[in-house]
């Protein structure tokens, strides 16, 4: 969605413990960033994130995202999210592992 600040230059590096789930992220409009989340159905995350964008200003948001799994094993992520500072617009958003 156009007022998100991730695009095909973000990566996020995720880690997992039972239902626990955190990631770093870091590219293209974003200079720094965290998440954390659960998992609070068999295939759906509920997240807080915060990053600080090139632009030199905080940006936090909660997201459901929603898992898929591809044909070829990897994850492909179906996210609604909404922004917590500034406007508090919403947007969606899909990411893929690589």
């Amino acid at each position: 969605t156009g007022n998100g600040d991730v695009n095909d230059h973000t990566i996020f590096y995720y880690q997992q413990e039972g239902e626990l789930v955190w990631a770093d992220y870091s590219g293209g409009s974003v200079r720094r960033g965290n998440l954390i989340a659960r998992w609070v159905e068999e295939n759906l995350l509920e997240m807080r994130y915060q990053h600080l964008a090139t632009d030199n200003e905080f940006r936090t948001g909660r997201c459901l995202s929603r898992a898929e799994i591809l044909p070829d094993g990897r994850l492909r992520m179906h996210e609604e999210w909404q922004w917590t500072s500034g406007d508090h617009s919403t947007g969606t958003s899909i990411i893929e592992e690589i």
